[in-house]
């Protein structure tokens, strides 16, 4: 890490981001890559991910795993909350799992044969009127990052999100006659708008959308990827994401989880979220994001470290530390913004 991010925390976490962490062995491994720029080839780094294989929440997840390659039930994976498939997937994931895994790769195949609607997009139920954005961003952005960037499913899924951002070839819902459109469930229009947001455009869609598309290497954006990249960078910076008062549906204030800074990141999002999709997006430094990371330094204590405010513990197959507590995990997403913001 590098001066000009040193001087903004109030300690040095990285310490204690780099311990040995039965429980939380994937910092580690995030750490030595992201924090530090190891090489992924270096012992450390290897034997850190060996680690998040073998300790802590991965392999209590993957034992819960059907053999088929799927969680609780056959099918698009979405439910039960949030012990489905698709879950398990975005969990593995943000918690630094091995995709070269057979496991990891038999749900992986598993959820693109049976999540996808005859669009191509991810879907809750495999049909096109189960589409949404946050579910697509989340799990798209998943997939990329378990090494599934070449497979056509995925792309043919990262596609339909662009075009879904864009309205590219895609009809309005009332037009049931034609072979694409939007519906009144799900994704009911371009620009984000979604039935969940009560047909307003979603933040938490976009947040999650910029995020999956964010990581697709930049040879590789279709003009419809950098299409909708544009629209919902536009869309982001429309409100201050320090505020987060962007188009709410259903009620009159902005959710407090916004707010609320957290780990692992499922169906809600917060601003370190929104922070993250954009700094990958390279506004790090861009002056609209200045108060969004000032909200994110004054949420850390005196050792540089931030408290765990949001969780699905209880909900999940393995608790993830503990809310109200300094956490590794928020401290890490923490320090993976303002290390981009920072320039480096």
């Amino acid at each position: 890490m590098n001066d000009v991010l040193m001087e903004q925390l109030n300690g040095d976490p990285l310490p204690w981001l780099l311990e040995n962490d039965p429980q939380n062995p994937g910092v580690r491994y995030f750490a030595l890559r992201e924090l530090l720029d190891t090489q992924p080839d270096d012992g450390e780094v290897l034997a850190a991910r060996e680690n998040v294989m073998a300790q802590g929440p991965v392999p209590v997840i993957l034992e819960a795993q059907d053999p088929d390659g799927y969680w609780v039930e056959p099918g698009p994976g979405y439910y039960p909350k949030y012990r489905g498939t698709v879950w398990q997937i975005i969990s593995l994931a943000q918690l630094g799992a091995d995709g070269h895994d057979l496991r990891i790769k038999a749900a992986c195949d598993y959820i693109l044969e049976h999540a996808r609607s005859r669009y191509g997009g991810i879907s809750a139920d495999a049909k096109p009127s189960g589409m949404i954005q946050c579910l697509q961003g989340n799990l798209g952005a998943a997939l990329i990052d378990l090494g599934w960037m070449d497979d056509e499913r995925l792309m043919e899924s990262l596609d339909w999100l662009a075009r879904s951002i864009t309205g590219e070839g895609i009809e309005p819902a009332e037009n049931k006659s034609a072979p694409v459109r939007y519906y009144r469930s799900g994704i009911s229009g371009p620009g984000f708008t979604c039935s969940a947001n009560n047909h307003l455009p979603c933040a938490w869609g976009a947040v999650k959308s910029l995020l999956a598309l964010s990581k697709v290497p930049e040879l590789d954006r279709t003009p419809q990827i950098k299409s909708a990249i544009d629209e919902g960078v536009r869309f982001l910076f429309s409100r201050d994401p320090a505020m987060a008062d962007y188009p709410m549906g259903y009620s009159p204030k902005p959710s407090r989880s916004w707010f609320k800074f957290g780990f692992h990141i499922g169906y809600v999002t917060d601003v370190l979220q929104n922070l993250e999709a954009l700094t990958l997006l390279g506004y790090g430094q861009d002056a609209r994001l200045q108060p969004a990371l000032e909200l994110l330094l004054s949420k850390q204590d005196n050792l540089g470290r931030w408290k765990m405010e949001y969780t699905y513990n209880g909900k999940t197959w393995v608790d993830i530390e503990q809310k109200g507590v300094p956490s590794k995990w928020v401290t890490l997403r923490a320090l993976r913004v303002l290390k981009r913001a920072a320039g480096s």
